[in-house]
């Protein structure tokens, strides 16, 4: 996507000429220099999307270097052959810190109205950038439901990010605090979709403290004797590591948040997770970490991240997750 110079901005919309030859498809670019989190849906058809996890060079979307901006733009031609065209999409200097920048081709003024409501719920009246135009473009069925469906208070947990709609083609590009956000957020869109409709997973885990945790712990898994809260010597390994970390982060509080897989009852998996939470921050305490600096809490096995029909989905949601507050 290209820019423009600030002269050539527009705040509102503005009527595009019918297209001869060849049928565009209705399209939207939200850039949001600043966070874009996660919402729950139910698909509208059986099964949901399907989500491609990709390379940052394989995502078809420019990054804004900002900390707050959203862009939605980029009419592909659709049965012709023709190449795709782009509607203008602002560069980085065209919105500031905060600002959510919407811009792209919709079919008509109630999809065009409906966006803006959406974005300005999230993000307030004021810092929303209109840049959509009305114009002669095909749109999937419900199209304009199923993009309302994407714009929630999910977006603000991403930074730097944009999120580009091009018929049923969706790239999500841009920064989260971890991994299991990065994995969720695209998981939530798939949920709320149908199966026509296909996500690209861009995001990438941020090199914030959030990140330097992340990329510390590496997905290794802390591990303890088993069924018990006692520290194997390789869990006390990898937390010898953690602790160089969080003594370099006082400013935040890090929640331990312990999880197990679905085996046992309930009750007993909670209590479980419960007491490895508080034994790894008892341990990190004895390597110099202040205690008023973390927090525990036990989950059991109510957010896995792995089917638990299988023995490696098992071990995957079996962890200890670390989780920079605010």
């Amino acid at each position: 996507m290209t820019g423009a110079s600030r002269s050539n901005q527009h705040h509102g919309h503005r009527q595009a000429p019918a297209c001869r030859g060849a049928r565009h498809v209705a399209a939207l670019a939200l850039a949001v220099a600043g966070s874009l989190a996660a919402f729950a849906a139910h698909a509208d058809v059986g099964a949901p999307a399907t989500v491609t996890p990709v390379a940052d060079g394989g995502v078809h979307v420019r990054m804004t270097t900002l900390d707050a901006p959203i862009q939605l733009a980029s009419a592909n031609v659709a049965g012709s052959g023709n190449p795709s065209t782009s509607t203008r999409v602002p560069t980085p200097a065209d919105a500031a810190p905060g600002q959510v920048v919407v811009g792209g081709k919709v079919p008509d003024e109630a999809t065009h109205s409906a966006v803006l409501a959406k974005l300005r719920e999230v993000y307030g009246a004021g810092n929303v950038v209109d840049q959509i135009e009305v114009g002669s473009v095909s749109t999937p069925p419900n199209w304009s439901a199923n993009v309302q469906k994407l714009l929630g208070p999910q977006l603000k947990q991403i930074s730097k990010g944009q999120l580009k709609i091009d018929g049923t083609k969706i790239d999500v590009k841009g920064e989260v605090s971890n991994e299991a956000l990065r994995q969720q957020l695209a998981s939530d869109m798939a949920t709320a979709l149908n199966p026509t409709y296909t996500i690209r997973n861009g995001l990438r885990v941020s090199a914030s403290e959030q990140g330097l945790l992340d990329s510390t712990l590496a997905n290794r898994t802390i591990e303890f004797e088993t069924g018990s809260a006692t520290l194997a010597p390789e869990g006390r390994a990898i937390l010898d590591q953690m602790a160089s970390v969080l003594v370099k982060i006082p400013s935040k509080t890090v929640e331990i948040i312990g999880h197990t897989d679905n085996s046992g009852s309930r009750a007993s998996n909670i209590a479980l997770s419960q007491a490895r939470a508080d034994a790894v921050k008892g341990y990190l305490v004895t390597k110099g970490v202040a205690p008023r600096s973390m927090e525990t809490m036990g989950v059991g096995p109510d957010q896995p991240i792995a089917s638990n029909d299988t023995s490696d989905g098992r071990a995957r949601n079996r962890r200890i997750e670390f989780r920079v507050g605010q």
